[in-house]
């Protein structure tokens, strides 16, 4: 709780200023884990109102921090320790910047006064986070935290969004700092993007394109339509009277949630590329897979843009270095002359409604008991939510996951992207909460999965955070199982097999939480009921069997 009673006056630390500027900018709430070198900043954290969620895992703080933002539109703050605190928290790291995330990594560093001399937990952190960040940097002395937070948090959003790290050495925390004296001239330390609108001849040369074609198709990244942006991908799809599809599975063409899209993407005569690269989503753009004599490229990127012109040559008939949100505004505002031509009209009428239908088609190839005992879970938990008001679905990665993202349905999903990421889910549920807190959040994963990051249970519970989380116990490894089996036989499977009684549910209760185990289909719907009005997390432990993601039948177009 702020503490009125004991403002510091002037010059204020470095941590005073940081937290100032965290509170200056609307921050609600930051995850982190405590250590040495950030406790400057927790205690500046009592003068202010900025809710700090402490978490069990540094990796689960950025999680937590990637699923806030996605779901509220807002910059996630993730505040983490030095060297071993920072290290854990790389690999979330990179989940978000694959899924295009706008978010901020604080992590204490060791005092800049002690550089070169061996200092505890003495680690070049900006080599370290370079390669999963937007930027990243370190304060220096005479720069202003303020500034720098408020800067950082406005360039993790600029152009394409993702992720920005500052390391934050202990003394420059722990020191006084006079905003006169020592900012004067402080400039932005954040190469700032270039985030481009389309000029007009550029959206009509763009739309021109897409009117002249007979089976267009948009493919766009995580980030496009996301949150407050989602009515846009609305708007966009009716103004030029087409497809899109958002791509930003780890599943590229086999991802169950898109249907029959390996078909529809072969049967397309022009392919758009806006704020997409050309990556294994689509099948690297090969011949096989995009027959389309007619590509367009945006991107904020110039190397997304000659990537793409290497792939598709002279078939790449437009390609613009300019902001992919920006281009998708000017196109849905653009009304294409054809239509007033009923022809056109109805012909791009029926070409949409083949592509709605292949991306819903969901017949499987594998009706066998099993697979439909798999599917069964997932409509179950579908048919809880749809009970109650607004709903979040979680989907974590792994064989069940599949399911889940091929066949969850809810207000909000939220799924591992395209980094392929497993274990996030249980952290994005709280994030998820903690921005939505009157919605139903449900988080499925696999036994797996669930591992990474159980003790965070405990973290929801502190927390008094109503989540569900449904857990499909196989007792294996199943993605890993069915690697092996395909790939070197069925006799040369090991070391993916979990213990077949774990009870999952009974570990929730012993983290301040709730469980329930759920052995047949009958028992599931009271038990996802008991999450309903819960203040505390509730863990549904179903045993099941364990099958392959599921495949679909061959869909003709």
């Amino acid at each position: 709780m702020p503490n009125s009673d004991n403002n510091r006056q002037a010059p204020q630390r470095g941590a005073d200023r940081l937290a100032r500027g965290l509170d200056q900018s609307a921050v609600k709430v930051v995850f982190s884990l405590s250590g040495n070198q950030i406790m400057p900043l927790y205690d500046a954290f009592l003068e202010f109102s900025t809710r700090v969620v402490h978490v069990r895992h540094e990796a689960a703080a950025v999680f937590m921090a990637e699923a806030y933002a996605r779901v509220s539109g807002e910059v996630g703050i993730a505040l983490v320790t030095a060297a071993p605190g920072f290290g854990n928290a790389l690999g979330a790291l990179y989940s978000a910047s694959m899924s295009e995330v706008p978010l901020v990594l604080l992590s204490g560093d060791s005092p800049v006064s002690l550089d070169g001399q061996g200092a505890f937990q003495q680690f070049d952190q900006v080599a370290a986070a370079s390669p999963f960040v937007k930027a990243s940097v370190r304060m220096s002395p005479g720069d202003d935290p303020e500034r720098i937070i408020v800067d950082a948090m406005a360039y993790a959003k600029d152009g394409v969004p993702g992720p920005v790290h500052i390391a934050l050495p202990v003394d420059l925390l722990e020191s006084g700092f006079n905003p006169v004296s020592q900012a004067q001239g402080t400039g932005n330390i954040f190469t700032e993007t270039l985030s481009r609108e389309p000029a007009p001849d550029q959206t009509e040369k763009i739309a021109i394109v897409l009117e002249n074609a007979e089976r267009p198709i948009v493919l766009v990244g995580p980030h496009l339509f996301r949150g407050r942006h989602s009515e846009l991908r609305t708007a966009l799809a009716s103004a030029q009277n087409l497809p899109l599809i958002v791509l930003d599975s780890p599943r590229g063409l086999n991802d169950p949630a898109q249907g029959a899209l390996r078909e529809l993407l072969y049967a397309a005569d022009c392919v758009f590329y806006l704020g997409k690269p050309v990556d294994f989503t689509s099948g690297f753009g090969a011949s096989d897979v995009i027959t389309a004599g007619t590509i367009i490229a945006v991107s904020d990127y110039r190397s997304v843009l000659a990537h793409a012109e290497a792939v598709f040559g002279e078939n790449l008939v437009v390609a613009e270095q300019i902001n992919a949100m920006e281009t998708a505004r000017a196109l849905s505002r653009y009304k294409p002359r054809s239509f007033t031509n009923p022809d056109w009209l109805a012909k791009r009428d029926h070409w949409r409604s083949v592509a709605d239908e292949a991306l819903r088609h969901r017949e499987l190839t594998d009706t066998s008991e099993q697979a439909i005992y798999s599917k069964d879970i997932i409509e179950a938990v579908t048919a809880s939510v749809s009970e109650v008001g607004q709903s979040i679905l979680v989907c974590d990665g792994g064989e069940f996951g599949q399911w889940a993202q091929a066949f969850g349905r809810a207000d909000i999903r939220l799924t591992n992207g395209p980094a392929g990421a497993i274990g996030a889910s249980l952290p994005y549920a709280i994030g998820a909460k903690i921005a939505q807190p009157d919605s139903r959040v449900i988080a499925i994963m696999g036994d797996g999965t669930v591992g990474f990051h159980l003790a965070e249970l405990e973290t929801a519970a502190r927390e008094q955070l109503g989540i569900t989380v449904l857990v499909g116990n196989d007792s294996r490894w199943n993605a890993e199982h069915l690697i092996q089996q395909q790939k070197y036989g069925p006799d040369r499977t090991f070391a993916c097999e979990l213990t077949a009684d774990t009870r999952y549910d009974l570990a929730a209760t012993g983290l301040a939480g709730e469980g329930c185990f759920v052995e047949d289909l009958s028992q599931l719907h009271g038990a996802l009921s008991q999450g309903v009005k819960n203040s505390r997390p509730v863990c549904v432990n179903v045993k099941m069997p364990g099958m392959p993601a599921p495949r679909y039948t061959r869909f003709d177009i």
